[in-house]
């Protein structure tokens, strides 16, 4: 089993290529980019670990621990769920929202929900007690995810190549050269974009906006989060590894394979245990990432195309959303 610590050196020996020019092309060798996405998933043929509660097909899931409150989006859709955690079996509450979500987030101060629209151009801001919305604000190019950072709003708009960070509701910079920025995770004094069409993860100083060298995440970065160690987890769907990379400077220090297809991917700080599913497999794979490398610590059968998976981080429970609409699995551990 192929086992890699490597620096920032060795992984342009292995296409995993860092550039220090802010204007230079994408990191893939190739004039059609094309994003990586979850594999179709078999038929299941293994009772999920678990209790599989009804729940409409999921994309995206987030939980709101304060508010023992779960919510799914899914991208057709045009509408959150929120499921109370206490009673899951319970018909969940809904959003109505102007356009389906790309992302779903939660506030810094763990009490409100962000959602990006981009066939809306907005970014919604949802109180999962009254179910409502309470704020909009229009971002126009396509808004694929929104982070909030202090008294700013970082939105990453593929559709015009570039991250925006807003101030009261106003664009006051631009950082372009991102054609597929997709997720953004907030890691010191960074922001650090995941473009999907670039596979590629690159920082942006929070204070002066200025965009940092760009470091190749494998053949297919689909989803990045951030873990206790200061460092951003990323799954590399294509090529099927996990990879962890330490920030400021950016440099990857674990790569790891995890055959399977894996797609979601969620973090337990108390455990230290990097939750990734495995969508080829209706698998879900837990790995110790507090040693040099990951190490393999759980296994579990899940509903068919867990394509999105969150851990409540106080109590360990795992919920994995079915993108087929094969019900929501909640896991004690």
């Amino acid at each position: 089993m192929r086992r890699l610590i490597t620096t920032c050196l060795a992984a342009v020996a292995l296409l995993t290529a860092c550039s220090g020019d802010n204007t230079s092309r994408p990191l893939q060798v190739t004039d059609q980019l094309t994003s990586a996405t979850p594999a179709p998933a078999p038929q299941a043929r293994t009772q999920p670990a678990g209790t599989v509660v009804p729940a409409p097909a999921a994309e995206h899931i987030t939980l709101v621990p304060r508010r023992h409150t779960l919510a799914l989006a899914n991208t057709d859709t045009a509408r959150i769920s929120l499921f109370d955690t206490n009673a899951p079996r319970q018909k969940p509450r809904t959003v109505e929202l102007p356009a389906p979500a790309s992302s779903l987030r939660l506030s810094p101060d763990g009490t409100t929900l962000l959602a990006a629209l981009p066939e809306a151009n907005t970014v919604a801001r949802i109180d999962p007690n009254t179910a409502r919305i309470t704020q909009r604000t229009d971002v126009p190019g396509s808004p694929a995810d929104a982070l909030d950072v202090g008294d700013e709003l970082f939105v990453s708009r593929p559709q015009t190549d570039d991250v925006a960070i807003l101030r009261d509701g106003e664009i006051q910079q631009r950082v372009d050269g991102f054609p597929g920025a997709d997720d953004l995770v907030r890691r010191g004094s960074t922001v650090v974009v995941l473009d999907r069409l670039t596979t590629s993860l690159t920082p942006i100083e929070i204070n002066s906006g200025d965009k940092q060298p760009a470091l190749r995440a494998g053949e297919g970065a689909t989803n990045a989060i951030a873990d206790a160690f200061g460092r951003v987890l990323a799954i590399d769907t294509r090529g099927e590894e996990i990879m962890a990379f330490a920030t400021e400077p950016l440099i990857m220090k674990q790569r790891y394979p995890v055959p399977g297809s894996p797609y979601g991917l969620a973090f337990a700080p108390r455990r230290d245990l990097a939750w990734v599913t495995l969508t080829a497999r209706n698998q879900l794979v837990g790995y110790d990432t507090a040693g040099g490398q990951p190490r393999e610590a759980h296994r579990l059968p899940t509903v068919r195309q867990p394509d999105s998976v969150t851990v409540n981080p106080r109590t360990g429970t795992i919920y994995i959303a079915s993108a087929t609409g094969d019900g929501l699995q909640v896991v004690r551990n």
